[in-house]
């Protein structure tokens, strides 16, 4: 069979050996990501595109279903506007670009292409919010963002990266943070439904909250060699952001109130996130309800008469019921083809030659398990629905199992220590609240504070950092 040298399917390294290494590779070998002579800035090609598509696509249906609708901000902000909340333009003033020329002519004063929108949206409230009957403003934007990062890689930090950033203001405190908390449980919603990764559900602490925010709650997922990603954040700003822009509105008293306000993203980190959690030394294995080919269909022996109709015609069938398939009937041979949607991580392979044809059955073989089945072509939409259900079962089961077996109580700072040398992942222990026990804790153990997860749980009484009358139990982790 005539091969394309350019798509041979060639060894990855071994994620046991290197890790780091391994996620690289199924980056680049699954066609995911594209290098660019622009440093830290990567090419999402159309495989990997098509993945943040069906993430985008959940989304944007979520967010409609609860009111916001989408709208699109410049991505350059006059420096004068982002210096006006101070914790703000401090907590990103490192990452941030500048113009400062536009054309041949230097400008009068530089811009910032955004790290963050919040600023755009601040500024142009202030000109439209002017009674009660204006709130609450619940806005979306899908865009790209710019932050100068020292370190990168693909997915998990880009200097441009894509995402959705949602700003929305409210009359009363109350009303933002059950907006806040509406819109984490959706992410949380995402990562479990959709991408099959189990969450811990939780709020930052003051020293890892977002720039500018009274409150960031997170959700933490467990990656495959047990270091932790965030994976979608939401941010109660209060007034601050309010007071510092100048807006104000009519109460339905006909007083000057000031509005509340919050924010909320996730980005295509999210993608990185999916593959180090479920991927295996074949490449990707995608969930199901994400995976941009769900059934990849290889006609077996398709020189012969029939073959390659009775394969359109289960492809026709499938696709009507509404699954996402493709069929590779390319002169490739059947081994190239099972290694490639392999390394893709396609989650079921139909497989359809003579003597099936004969049989009227179908071989279906899953991506997770390797389990193949011989199946009635009576039917088959029905069997592979219900396969693609078992794999996202699976798959969640399986790293739900991973969070759970390296997530551990500990009692003191030297237990954390020892249990993150020998074995990795979480460690649950009792907080004082003081930020110089969690420096200390990054200092001494390496981890940082992951979140104050709204399962609280009584391990002791005192701080494992300094013995003092603890406040919260924490979660702590090695973090992406």
């Amino acid at each position: 069979m005539a091969q394309d040298k350019n798509k041979q399917v060639s060894q990855i390294t071994d994620m046991d050996v290197d890790f780091a290494q391994w996620y690289t590779d199924v980056c680049t070998k699954a066609e995911l990501i594209g290098y660019t002579k622009t440093k830290g800035m990567f090419i999402l090609r159309p495989y990997g595109y098509a993945i943040w598509e069906n993430i985008q696509a959940y989304l944007d249906r979520r967010f409609k279903e609860t009111g916001h609708t989408n709208v699109a901000m410049p991505m350059l902000i006059p420096e004068s506007l982002l210096q006006k909340e101070k914790d703000h333009v401090e907590g990103f003033a490192p990452e941030c670009a500048w113009v400062t020329c536009g054309g041949s002519e230097k400008l009068d004063e530089r811009m910032c292409i955004r790290p963050t929108s919040e600023t755009l949206f601040c500024d142009h409230w202030a000109d439209i919010v002017h009674s009660w009957r204006d709130l609450p403003m619940l806005y979306n934007q899908w865009c790209s963002v710019l932050r100068w990062e020292k370190t990168t890689r693909p997915f998990l930090r880009h200097r441009e990266f894509l995402w959705q950033e949602g700003h929305t203001l409210h009359a009363t405190a109350e009303e933002a943070i059950e907006e806040t908390e509406r819109m984490h449980r959706i992410y949380a919603e995402l990562c479990e439904d959709v991408l099959a990764m189990p969450v811990v559900m939780g709020m930052k602490t003051d020293k890892e909250k977002f720039a500018g925010a009274e409150r960031t709650y997170t959700i933490e997922c467990m990656m495959h060699d047990k270091k932790a990603l965030q994976n979608g954040t939401s941010h109660y700003f209060g007034d601050g952001f309010a007071r510092a822009f100048g807006i104000s509105f009519a109460d339905k008293s006909n007083k000057q109130a000031t509005p509340f306000e919050t924010s909320w993203g996730i980005t295509t980190r999210t993608i990185g996130g999916v593959i180090m959690t479920h991927g295996d030394n074949r490449g990707l294995v995608l969930p199901p309800k994400v995976a941009p080919i769900q059934v990849i269909v290889i006609p077996v022996a398709q020189h012969k008469e029939g073959v390659i109709e009775a394969n359109e015609a289960v492809v026709e069938r499938l696709q009507k019921a509404g699954f996402r398939v493709k069929m590779d009937a390319s002169d490739n041979s059947p081994g190239w083809k099972f290694a490639e949607y392999e390394m893709k991580g396609v989650p079921l392979r139909l497989e359809l030659g003579p003597k099936d044809m004969e049989k009227n059955q179908c071989v279906l073989v899953r991506r997770d398990s390797g389990e193949k089945s011989f199946v009635s072509l009576d039917g088959v939409e029905d069997t592979v629905n219900k396969m693609l259900e078992d794999i996202h079962t699976g798959l969640y089961q399986r790293a739900k199992k991973n969070l759970e077996d390296n997530t551990y109580a500990c009692a003191t700072l030297a237990e954390v220590k020892e249990k993150m040398e020998s074995q990795g992942g979480f460690a649950k222990t009792m907080w004082c609240g003081d930020q110089a026990c969690e420096l200390k804790m990054k200092e001494e153990a390496g981890v940082s504070s992951r979140c104050i997860p709204f399962e609280q749980e009584r391990l002791g009484d005192v701080c494992a950092c300094c013995g003092k009358p603890a406040k919260h139990m924490v979660y702590w982790g090695v973090a992406y």
